[in-house]
């Protein structure tokens, strides 16, 4: 399925259907502990909220990670090299994006992939505003899904994943390892992963990254049994559930729940769930590495670390990987 915005930018839409996302929760539910998907917390609203929690004070990484770009997307784009097509997974707000992109040299085209349609409309048109003559092809699609890519453009020399933040994070290991070797097969041989990846640190900052005062975090959790209400019929009450994001420095990740706040049962079309008072579902974690550990992990996916950039006290890494094997890349 394929919708055009006013810009005349065609999207390719392979978001998940209704029907799969009502599957997806009523298993993960049916699982104890109990969880969520996370690739549902992004509906319109969802990304919205994730967009107010990057701006809080507590969240440490968005600020950090564009600190990076603002400084090295020069040397970031001599390690990409000229006429290269960027393919970018959660595409987002695109700010880095636009920072990236300002220094890359002739770039063939930019390719977006979020699960939400309307956010990535939005982010779309506003990198073609700023960049008209760049061609840009969108794509709504959970990227562990099966979808298709549009027709690359000819003039290509090479396909490079650019994927900010610390969405590897939000992934167990083992599919952390996956998502990074089917982001290796989207760009073949000479492949290229810009990639964020978040570093270990202090757990009083990372729970209070995770937990702000303003409490931005709770909302965008919650919103995501507003989604389930509205979508899927359910009844879940909004004020007996509360919001908790522990660290767990034995796993090395941040974990992310909705609690119970009493015994409860929820129903979700004609299936009922019982919920006793503390009873938690995982909505989300988010692994934190040491650029060791990480380098281990890309191994595992048959890629090696070429080029790291942190920010001066190494609160977050921006990481570049090639295939293992194939030597310093084409400048």
């Amino acid at each position: 399925m394929k919708t055009t915005l006013a810009s005349e930018i065609t999207v390719g839409d392979f978001a998940p259907p209704t029907e799969q996302m009502h599957a997806d929760v009523i298993a993960g539910l049916g699982k104890r502990p109990r969880e969520l998907p996370t690739r549902y917390l992004y509906d319109e609203r969802g990304s919205q909220l994730f967009e107010k929690i990057c701006e809080s004070d507590e969240y440490y990484l968005t600020r950090t990670e564009l600190e990076i770009m603002s400084r090295h997307a020069g040397e970031m784009a001599a390690v990409i090299g000229p006429r290269a097509l960027l393919i970018e997974p959660g595409s987002g707000s695109g700010r880095k994006t636009q920072i990236l992109l300002e220094h890359l040299d002739r770039p063939a085209g930019y390719v977006p992939l979020d699960i939400s349609a309307d956010h990535l409309e939005r982010s779309a048109a506003k990198i073609n505003e700023q960049f008209p003559q760049l061609s840009i092809m969108p794509v709504c699609a959970d990227f562990f899904g099966d979808f298709e890519f549009p027709d690359f453009p000819s003039g290509a020399a090479r396909r490079v994943v650019y994927f900010p933040g610390s969405t590897i994070g939000n992934m167990l290991p083992p599919n952390a390892v996956k998502l990074l070797a089917r982001m290796a097969g989207w760009c073949g041989a000479e492949a290229g992963l810009l990639i964020g990846v978040d570093l270990k640190k202090d757990r009083a900052v990372l729970e209070a990254a995770y937990d702000d005062a303003g409490g931005v975090s709770a909302e965008f959790a919650l919103n995501y049994l507003v989604r389930l209400n509205r979508e899927l019929h359910a009844n879940f009450r909004l004020d007996k559930f509360d919001y908790a994001a522990p660290c767990n420095e034995a796993a090395g990740r941040i974990e992310m729940y909705l609690v119970s706040r009493c015994d409860q049962t929820v129903c979700i079309g004609d299936a009922r769930f019982h919920f006793t008072a503390g009873e938690r579902i995982r909505t989300e974690w988010s692994y934190k590495y040491t650029l060791d550990e990480f380098a281990a992990l890309a191994a595992q996916a048959g890629l090696a670390v070429e080029k790291v950039w942190t920010d001066p006290h190494t609160m977050f890494s921006v990481q570049y990987l090639i295939q293992l094997g194939s030597g310093t890349n084409r400048r």
